[in-house]
């Protein structure tokens, strides 16, 4: 009975069919005619390309007929070029624009602008800081709890007490700034109390910039113990610079990375542990918000769920972060080490 309810469910999905799973979420009707642009911070970094796999899947799964673009500018014009994309999406009338912001709030205007031509506009990644401009923003995970896990790593690789910089992407990087500021945050409970932050600087995620920049932290603070890189060529580049100069037994690396990029340096101890989360769910669930809103089956209203296809339901609600600002939390991550790294990279 179980299956033959789950075939008579998919057949009706697959011809069309708006089906509400309950009084209160929305499954969306699957091709309606909506163009659709996927706008990473820039092109080149493998987990953008991920979420733009996600993304097609979800593409091919609710049968648009309109088109699905990835576009994005490159890493030395990321901020105007994300501005420009976004004007000319709005102005091509595309359905919605989908923003992994590395714009800070100067690309509120464009995406207003967007808003109010009626092209629906959802961040996913990195959000817009003030919310303006935004339908919804997609979030990876709680920013707050990123904060809590890399503070715990730092502890745990520590051993409780030692001196730690950061590592981040680039400064107008929303969600690098947040997570940051909540690791910051975290760091003055008594449990981190021996640990000391001792410097934050940018690697414009650029592998080689991040490289140097890695290796300057030791130059200048040359007792450091972990050097912390919430962004996936950050880390690897840190990781790489500490490799490559015989420090890894001085200086640890640890943020946020991709398993297949950092097995080897996990497992020779230069990242002995390090987090991250699915990018292909993340474009998946994306993609999945976008076209209901694109197509007018969803509101975007705090309090409206829906299914996402094959990762279930979710639900919009206001995000604690940014008052007045709209998420819709996707989550978990996966705190990687020796342990299961191996298994994750394959």
């Amino acid at each position: 009975m179980k299956n033959a309810l789950l075939t008579a469910t998919t057949a009706a999905f697959l011809a069309g069919t708006a089906i509400v799973a309950s009084a209160d979420t929305v499954t969306l009707e699957p091709g309606q005619d909506t163009n659709m642009v996927l706008l990473p911070k820039f092109l080149g970094i493998l987990v953008f390309d991920q979420a733009n796999e996600g993304a097609q899947e979800a593409h091919a799964e609710l049968q648009n007929p309109g088109e699905l673009l990835f576009q994005g500018p490159t890493p030395e014009n990321s901020v105007a070029g994300q501005i420009e994309i976004m004007t000319t999406s709005a102005t091509q009338g595309q359905g919605a624009v989908m923003l992994s912001n590395n714009a800070g709030d100067q690309i509120a205007p464009a995406a207003q602008a967007a808003l109010d031509g009626g092209t629906r506009v959802v961040t996913w990644d990195s959000p817009i800081p003030s919310g303006d401009g935004e339908d919804v923003f997609v979030a990876q995970v709680d920013f707050g709890s990123i904060g809590i896990v890399m503070a715990d790593m730092a502890h745990s690789i520590l051993g409780g007490e030692g001196k730690m910089a950061v590592l981040s992407a680039t400064p107008d990087a929303a969600n690098q700034n947040a997570w940051i500021a909540s690791m910051q945050e975290a760091l003055e409970g008594d449990k981190y109390a021996g640990i000391e932050l001792v410097d934050i600087v940018y690697g414009d995620d650029q592998s080689e910039v991040s490289y140097n920049r890695a290796l300057a932290l030791y130059d200048q603070h040359p007792d450091l113990g972990v050097i912390m890189s919430p962004t996936t060529v950050g880390i690897q580049a840190a990781a790489k610079a500490m490799q490559d100069e015989g420090l890894c037994d001085e200086v640890k690396v640890s943020g946020l990375g991709l398993p297949s990029e950092m097995v080897s340096y996990t497992l020779n101890g230069c990242a002995p542990e390090f987090a991250l989360w699915d990018f292909r769910d993340l474009g998946y669930l994306t993609y999945y918000t976008a076209y209901g809103l694109a197509t007018g089956q969803l509101t975007g209203d705090i309090g409206e769920t829906f299914t996402a296809g094959r990762m279930g339901d979710y639900t919009v609600e206001e995000d604690p972060g940014r008052p007045g600002a709209k998420r819709i939390l996707m989550g978990p991550f996966t705190v990687y080490t020796s342990d299961n790294v191996e298994a994750a990279a394959q």
